[in-house]
């Protein structure tokens, strides 16, 4: 983008937010004042990276909520008593996806609908003030992975808005910059992109923890490839893992040919186990040598597998990140891979205790 267009872009920004303040503040529910802000300030230094991915250890994904074309769509919807039920399961961090762009212009200045920042904060107030690390990000912008040079000025003024919105929260949120790319938006466009990404962001949070993850959906085997700035420390890496695919993702709907998978198992044999410790390994020699912290964000197992095999994997997965300094987000709450039944009001303890032993 030529230098004239960004400065343009910064004036039409701020001349919507000036424009959102004065109208959100009608409305005393939508904006609060400085002085009546309800959370301790973000910091004004430095932050440790590996001391802010503690903070994550073991959390689990409030997925098909917000990060669904409208909240409800997918048959979740935030419920206040879940984020009490997860705070005394013993879990330390949410991570919550966010459609951003299903609730945005699709032109110019590209302003965020106050209603999708109002239901944010709640979520994310909803966290803190129980004590939970909060994870924030960009999930499923499906345009931008399909057409990538077309939506690089949405994607920068989606974070400019989210970014601005958010600078006055506590360490405890921290933002994840993009939920997988793939297709289009390749490993190496996907690094151009984020040099820019990065610096937007940082205009209004300069000490905030960001959260970036490679190419091909955080591929593990990706993260080599992530090119990182070496001049900001303050980032923690993201994968996912979901390998072996064909166990995990058997007989799930949206996978082509899926069904042919169903009846797999994970008994935790030799081979299995050294399959995903071999794995680890390498994401955690890549993290040492480039002196980042890791956190697997997604990782979990389809309900069509059977509960024992669910049980193990699930388990070992969580141990071996565990045993490597990576925090991790269960995938997900309460719909098909979840550990909550929201019906009858009740864990599935198995797999609870899986990742809570």
């Amino acid at each position: 983008m030529a230098y004239h267009c960004k400065k343009s872009l910064n004036f039409f920004l701020s001349f919507y937010f000036l424009i959102s303040f004065l109208s959100c503040n009608k409305d005393s529910n939508s904006q609060k004042k400085a002085d009546e802000f309800p959370f301790s300030p973000p910091s004004t230094e430095v932050l440790d990276p590996f001391q802010q991915n503690l903070r994550l250890a073991r959390g689990v994904n409030l997925g098909n909520a917000l990060e669904a074309p409208n909240e409800g769509d997918w048959g979740v919807r935030l419920q206040a008593e879940y984020f009490q039920l997860i705070k005394d399961a013993g879990f330390t961090a949410v991570r919550i996806p966010i459609k951003w762009s299903g609730h945005a212009s699709p032109t110019f200045p590209y302003a965020i609908k106050p209603s999708l920042f109002s239901r944010v904060d709640w979520a994310v107030g909803q966290a803190i003030q129980r004590g939970l690390a909060a994870v924030i990000n960009i999930h499923h912008y499906d345009e931008i992975v399909q057409e990538p040079e077309q939506h690089k000025e949405r994607l920068l003024a989606l974070w400019t808005q989210i970014a601005a919105h958010y600078k006055k929260y506590p360490d405890e949120l921290f933002f994840e910059l993009l939920n997988e790319p793939h297709e289009n938006l390749t490993a190496e466009l996907w690094n151009q992109y984020l040099t820019e990404v990065i610096q937007t962001v940082r205009q209004s949070n300069p000490y905030r923890t960001l959260i970036i993850g490679p190419g091909q959906w955080n591929n593990i085997s990706m993260i080599p490839t992530l090119a990182l700035p070496d001049s900001d420390r303050n980032i923690i890496v993201t994968f996912h893992y979901y390998n072996p695919f064909q166990f995990t993702h058997q007989g799930a709907e949206w996978v082509s040919g899926s069904d042919a998978w169903l009846g797999t198992t994970w008994t935790g044999t030799n081979s299995q186990r050294q399959a995903v410790i071999q794995e680890l390994d390498g994401a955690a020699a890549w993290a040492q040598a480039n002196n980042r912290p890791l956190y697997m964000g997604e990782f979990g197992a389809y309900s069509k597998a059977d509960l024992n095999s669910r049980y193990y994997w699930t388990w070992f997965v969580a141990r071996e990140a565990e045993r490597r300094n990576i925090s991790w987000a269960y995938w997900e709450f309460c719909a098909g891979f979840g550990i909550y039944d929201p019906v009858n009001k009740k864990w599935n303890e198995t797999l609870l205790k899986a990742l809570i032993p």
